[in-house]
């Protein structure tokens, strides 16, 4: 039989498979097993070189057509453009190496998680040995604090509760049990009577026997999962490699073509390969990598004061297209604070307000009635039966030392004004029988005075067996079957609300070993991890903005149906799903059904990976939220994986794309809010800038098509397409974003950046201005203007179009008189090019070299009005785009 299923064994059986003993393996035979099988390591797949890395960068179309463009400006000798164009390379290639460097320090998290050291038992003697020496059928000793170095079946167990939410999301420690036997389809987090590599003991002792260890347990197999999941590009990504490609091979053509028509009606064979290259250079858009960068860091600086830290910059623009959250329960959607919500006392149900460690809240009875006077004595018992501490830091937050369970009665006490440390000096404790797994409760002895009185508090079917008698507002009442009966019908009741129950009782005693019988019921307590305040409301804002939330956790089925419910995620038409059933499920059968699933419960690494890919298969864009060793590869996996700063572990931050500062689900949703800003902005820039470079360029090769001299200079190109297109587009990567922007649906990452309204705005700019410009042209020459100055019109009329279609294009469909200036950045930008402009057609010593010509007013006139005119044609196709008047154009 497979050791994944020793969980299912007697001792006996396990001892068998593993060919240990009570007394441990011999020295020999550990050394030929750890010859055998292997150190208890994580093993790092093997890693590409930094060099390498580094030359992979250059693998992408545009930095080459770039590099091309580099060689080729020194060449001919435009030395600035070289430069410039030669620092954007770098800076783009710089970037994506060091983003793809520290994506591979993901394995090496995993390895620092490795317990170091470990007590085993070697013929019959406990010995300290390196964790990594450790082999299948060691004997391991455990103890609270201890991280847990190697998977293992327990022996004996002590008061055991283990940590293992990085394992399998459960919030509290998690109690094990040597003497169960549990079934073999069990998930990790239900495998009572074993311990998992990586974890760690937060309570009592144990001994173990080692199943696993290395690549081969549970930590060992998320590892693997992490090796073998590839990270796919984003939409954003994909489109820029296409945009590069295919502006190379438009700008392969152009050069083509002057050169051979030039050569062909015999102009000179080096001013026609200049002007080839000058259009080749606005054709390719040189600043796009650096635009691009830079409106994704701007707005990651945006996102941090918002607690969401990007990883990875270009995965930004995947927030745009997100439409699937898939999120753990506690600490993201939870406040990972247990909290008191009920008391079930002296007949009355009693609900307390509030939420967390912060001692603010308000009791009411259910019906309304007055509280009952039995409600002190149970706050008194938890209290009193109680080890945890409470503890406020300097900027006033709330925390708890102990156990959440025991801090949350503690929480509640201080909501009534009890003070927790008056009624312990008080009611000093002098003796204590501690929590156990076999006893299920905890007894406190107590003396106030001269009495002494026995608190107990633990599991409700714990409680009641011991208890005689039942205090009320009336008296204290002896318990019947048929009264305790009720009471765990009343336990069962909250329960059901997904509550974890505790019963209290008393007695007066002369000594703790009375205190296990006849004693006196108070009543109930129910306690939940609850929902964060602010997250119903991101649920709420994330189904406007078109996603949907989807709980995946490995918590109890009533516990997260009921957070779900709560928080909205919940609804009618969707359902639960547990691990369990999930592993039952093929992977065409989770295919159909996970529309349909909006949480999954009591799940294991292996079914966040197959969610997610089965989210994927369905053409959903999937965001994974998680802080465990358990989501790393399903955050790896996802098109956007985010960690949690505060409880994530080294291993999921490692694999994630984004990290919460905060934990918080919320801020999840002002990240996507400004993801879809920047992606808005890069849409707008690339709208722009291309619908400017058609512009140039269809002036430029009609007027070289047609056989009249050339309308600009070389240098009036480079001008426009290197200055003049330059800070209008970087102003426009900061602009406001759009009000409507979180009430409409998610970017479409197959339509990608370049969708029909987009595509019609680009061309009906470009070739609007071509044809303005051209006819300018045209009608100056013929007007018997010389050629510098015809020229000069042409030039300063293409420099203003490009203003104005700056302004239009901040908005696919509003108006330009909507908000028009409201982008400051682009005020700025436009003020300083048309003072240079000015300067350019003004002064002397520049006329020469960008071959201008000082306009008359009535040359100023007409420029400005033929400019002009692309305004009426742009906002012609966006009400045209508003009213969707055409079915090819939604």
């Amino acid at each position: 039989m497979s050791s994944r299923f020793l969980h299912s064994l007697s001792l006996e059986q396990v001892f068998e498979q593993t060919q240990s003993d009570s007394d441990g393996l011999s020295s020999s035979e550990a050394a030929a097993r750890l010859e055998r099988i292997g150190p208890n390591r994580i093993l790092a797949e093997k890693k590409t070189g930094p060099w390498l890395l580094l030359l992979q960068q250059f693998r992408n179309v545009l930095i080459i057509t770039l590099l091309i463009a580099t060689v080729l400006s020194a060449f001919l000798g435009h030395a600035a453009e070289a430069v410039a164009i030669a620092v954007i390379v770098v800076f783009a290639v710089l970037l994506g190496f060091f983003q793809e460097y520290r994506a591979e320090k993901a394995i090496e998290a995993l390895k620092k998680m490795a317990a170091p050291l470990a007590k085993v038992k070697r013929e019959g003697k406990e010995i300290v040995i390196d964790a990594e020496n450790i082999v299948p059928g060691d004997i391991v000793f455990l103890a609270a604090g201890d991280r847990v170095p190697a998977d293992a079946r327990l022996v004996q167990s002590i008061n055991l509760r283990v940590e293992e939410a990085s394992l399998t999301g459960e919030s509290l420690p998690s109690e094990k049990d040597s003497a169960v036997i549990v079934a073999a389809e069990a998930g990790p987090g239900d495998r009572k009577n074993m311990v998992f590599a990586g974890t760690t003991i937060s309570y009592g002792r144990a001994v173990a026997v080692v199943t696993e260890t290395g690549m081969q347990t549970e930590f060992g197999r998320i590892a693997a999962m992490l090796q073998t999941v590839e990270t796919e590009k984003t939409p954003l990504q994909k489109n820029l490699d296409k945009v590069g490609s295919t502006l190379a091979r438009a700008a392969s053509v152009i050069v083509l073509f002057i050169v051979i028509l030039g050569i062909f009606r015999g102009q000179p064979f080096v001013e026609i390969l200049i002007f080839g290259i000058a259009l080749a250079v606005a054709v390719v858009p040189e600043a796009l990598p650096a635009v691009v960068t830079i409106s994704l860091a701007l707005g990651v600086q945006r996102m941090v004061k918002r607690n969401a830290l990007m990883r990875r910059l270009p995965v930004v623009e995947t927030l745009g297209s997100t439409t699937v959250i898939c999120s753990d329960k506690t600490g993201t959607l939870t406040r990972d604070e247990m909290t008191v919500r009920a008391f079930h006392v002296s007949g009355k149900l009693v609900e307390v307000s509030g939420s967390g460690y912060l001692p603010e809240g308000v009791f009411a009875t259910v019906d309304g009635s007055g509280l009952p006077g039995t409600l002190q004595e149970l706050l008194l018992a938890g209290v009193l039966c109680n080890d945890a501490r409470l503890r406020k830091d300097s900027e006033g937050k709330w925390s708890v030392a102990g156990d959440p369970t025991e801090g949350a009665l503690l929480v509640a006490a201080r909501k009534a004004g009890l003070d927790e440390l008056q009624l312990q000096d008080l009611h000093e404790r002098i003796d204590e029988l501690p929590f156990s797994s076999e006893t299920r409760r905890m007894i406190t002895l107590n003396r106030t005075g001269s009495s002494l009185k026995a608190y107990s508090k633990g599991a409700p079917e714990a409680i009641l067996p011991d208890c005689t008698s039942v205090m009320t507002d009336s008296g204290i009442v002896q318990i019947d079957e048929q009264m305790r009966t009720m009471l765990l019908r009343e336990a069962d009741n909250l329960g059901k609300k997904a509550l974890r129950v505790l019963g209290f009782s008393f007695r007066d005693v002369s000594d703790i070993g009375s205190a296990s019988r006849n004693m006196t019921f108070i009543g109930f307590a129910g306690m939940i991890d609850p929902p964060r305040i602010e997250a119903k409301d991101a649920v709420r804002r994330c189904k406007e903005a078109g996603i949907r939330p989807v709980m995946i956790t490995g918590d109890h089925p009533l516990t997260a149906e009921a957070i779900a419910v709560e928080l909205g995620i919940l609804q009618q038409g969707t359902s639960v799903v547990t691990g369990v059933m999930l592993s039952a499920m093929s992977q065409e059968e989770l295919y159909r059904s996970v529309g349909t699933i909006s949480v999954f419960a009591r799940v294991a690494p292996e079914h966040k990976l197959r969610i997610v890919e089965a989210l994927q298969k369905s053409g959903e864009v999937v965001a994974m939220t998680g802080d465990g060793v358990n989501d790393a590869p399903a955050l790896k996996k996802a098109d956007i994986g985010i960690s949690m700063g505060i409880t994530g572990t080294d291993v999921s931050k490692e694999a994630s794309a984004m990290m919460l500062t905060d934990d918080n689900f919320a801020s999840i949703v002002a990240a996507v809010e400004e993801g879809r800003g920047i992606y808005d902005n890069i849409k707008k820039y690339l709208t722009y800038l291309l619908s400017s470079n058609i512009g140039e360029l269809g002036l430029m090769t009609f007027a070289t098509f047609m056989g009249i001299p050339l309308p600009l200079t070389a240098v009036q190109i480079l001008y426009v397409n290197l200055a003049t297109d330059g800070l209008p587009a970087l102003a426009l990567a900061v602009d406001p974003p759009e009000r409507d922007i979180m009430k409409r649906k998610p970017n479409d990452p197959k339509k990608g950046i370049f969708s029909r309204p987009v595509v019609l705005l680009m061309l009906t700019g470009g070739i609007w201005s071509s044809f303005v410009n051209l006819s300018l042209f045209q009608w100056a020459l013929a007007s018997g203007r010389s050629l510098v100055e015809s020229m000069t019109m042409t030039f300063v009329s293409l420099v203003l179009i490009q203003f104005f279609k700056a302004y239009n294009f901040r908005s696919e469909k509003d108006s330009i008189l909507k908000r028009p200036f409201a982008n400051k950045w682009l005020n700025l930008a436009v003020a300083w090019e048309l003072v240079l402009l000015g300067l350019i057609i003004l002064l002397p010593v520049l006329r020469k070299p960008f071959g201008t010509f000082l306009l008359s007013a009535e040359d100023w006139l007409i420029v400005i009005a033929a400019a002009a005119t692309i305004i009426p044609v742009i906002e012609t196709v966006k009400f045209i785009l508003r009213k969707n008047m055409f079915v090819f154009l939604k």
